[in-house]
């Protein structure tokens, strides 16, 4: 193996970025601010999306695709939106290329101008909501909940790998319905969805709450979210849920004949989380020796490594180590068995060290002769030695994974509380985001024009109103104005 990571307690960013690359997850691509997802990073991506995907289908919602291109006055429909993503968008002017005059490479060809300029999506409501106009027509079409798994492109300046890159994957929600309460309640919904994958797959706790109105997304009435806490004391927003109303139905005039037999524009809602549920998993868990990942997320759960120094040895631990595998496949827990003669075992466990697998089997000769195999927790390098004739191998397992899961969450939920912090005043604000950061729970005054100063002086923002915030009286910590209850602030990715 190469050198060492570099630690977490020098140089964060550089730990990251090294461990994206070093851990065979992504890299950076000859498209300036894109990446390749490599196959095994992507391999947990599959996990991430195929988990979703059935909760989504658990909750009633279908998948559907739509066009990558935007004509550019569909984006002008909806004055905010337009607004919120103008910056971001990448913008399609013309159709064809030409071999060049000189004969050295292509061009564009001046003469194959769109009559329309066509935008990259940056998100899809416009697109979808001027296709629902001609799904739509009465009480009986809605609600309507689709899904779309796509790629997007926000333009951006400043990448870094599954943070913030120009492209990048996701699924976006987007649902008709009826009524004001039944569009409410699709998003509160899609909300918890989000958390619950959050904490239950990927052992990451999140605060849930609504963000405030310069935070929410461009063109909604209300966002909702999820926001998880890195181990840097950076806060990372994992997924939102916005609560349409009925400014998109009104802006494509998306209408329907009610029961009542009036016609009355549609609510709606979108929703979406994306690869950068990816950077949170590596910075929620992992540490400087390489990944940690949940069991329920990991391609690989179990590896199994034969320690041996002959063919005959090897032939002789395949037979077990095989026996091990069918075992647990059948079961549904994904298994590698690595015989490999061109690395030598320490190489091996280093590897997988790196990549994250949760547990790791090892098997030499001593241990076929005394029916015993080494299991090794990556999660706290924990190492038991069980025998296979008097014990429930199989079982022990199993139980073991379902233990690194809950011990990565709790870890993890300990690390959250402890980087929560209530203040009262504006040097205790300071101190704390500077010395300790976190999530820093304080009093404000409600308005965008103090929000703004407190981020333009310290960097930090109103990452959520919290769902669970208690009404509580106080002052704001900037103003001396009255609050009603403490919102959380952070400095986040």
């Amino acid at each position: 193996m190469s050198k060492g990571l570099p630690k977490r307690s020098e140089d964060y960013s550089l730990w990251y970025n090294e461990l994206v690359k070093r851990a065979d997850l992504a890299e950076n691509s000859a498209v300036r601010g894109c990446m390749v997802i490599k196959p095994y990073g992507f391999s947990i991506w599959e996990k991430m999306q195929a988990e979703l995907d059935r909760m989504f289908k658990k909750t009633g919602h279908t998948n559907a695709y739509f066009p990558l291109f935007i004509p550019k006055s569909f984006l002008s429909k909806e004055a905010s939106h337009v607004e919120g993503f103008a910056k971001e968008c990448a913008v399609v002017t013309h159709y064809r290329l030409k071999t060049d005059d000189s004969g050295k490479g292509v061009i564009v060809d001046p003469e194959a101008k769109l009559e329309e300029e066509l935008i990259v999506r940056p998100t899809s409501e416009t697109v979808i909501w001027s296709t629902y106009k001609n799904w739509i027509q009465s009480y009986r079409d809605l609600p309507l909940l689709i899904n779309q798994w796509a790629n997007v492109v926000r333009w951006e300046m400043r990448t870094r790998l599954f943070l913030r890159t120009a492209e990048f994957l996701w699924q976006e929600g987007h649902t008709a319905h009826a009524t004001r309460k039944e569009a409410e309640e699709e998003t509160l919904q899609m909300m918890n969805v989000y958390a619950d994958f959050a904490e239950r797959f990927m052992a990451m706790p999140v605060i849930k709450g609504v963000k405030t109105e310069s935070e929410k997304f461009a063109g909604a009435e209300s966002t909702y979210c999820i926001e998880a806490m890195m181990q840097d004391g950076k806060a990372l927003q994992a997924g939102t849920s916005h609560f349409l109303g009925q400014n998109f139905a009104k802006a494509f005039d998306v209408k329907f004949a009610t029961k009542e037999g009036g016609l009355d524009h549609v609510w709606g809602t979108s929703w979406g989380v994306s690869t950068r549920l990816m950077g949170a998993l590596i910075m929620a868990h992992s540490d400087d020796k390489g990944l940690v990942l949940p069991p329920k997320l990991a391609p690989i759960q179990v590896v199994i490594v034969p320690i041996f120094k002959s063919e005959e040895e090897l032939a002789q631990i395949r037979v077990k180590a095989l026996e091990i595998v069918d075992q647990l496949d059948e079961i549904g827990i994904s298994v590698k068995f690595d015989d490999r003669d061109t690395y030598k075992p320490g190489w091996k466990f280093a590897e997988y060290e790196l990549k994250g697998v949760p547990l790791r089997l090892g098997i030499g000769p001593r241990d076929l002769k005394n029916n015993t195999v080494e299991m090794a927790r990556r999660d706290d390098f924990s190492k038991t030695l069980v025998n296979f004739e008097e014990e429930d191998l199989i079982g022990k397992i199993k139980e073991t994974l379902d233990e690194i899961q809950s011990s990565i969450y709790q870890k993890a939920k300990s690390f959250t509380e402890e980087k929560t912090t209530a203040v009262d005043s504006w040097e205790e604000f300071v101190e704390t985001l500077n010395n300790k950061g976190g999530f820093v729970a304080a009093h404000w005054d409600g308005t965008a024009e103090t929000e703004d100063k407190i981020k333009e002086k310290t960097k930090a923002t109103i990452r959520c109103i919290p769902l669970d915030q208690e009404e509580e009286d106080g002052v704001c910590i900037l103003t001396g104005k009255p609050s009603k209850g403490r919102v959380l602030f952070a400095k986040a990715y």
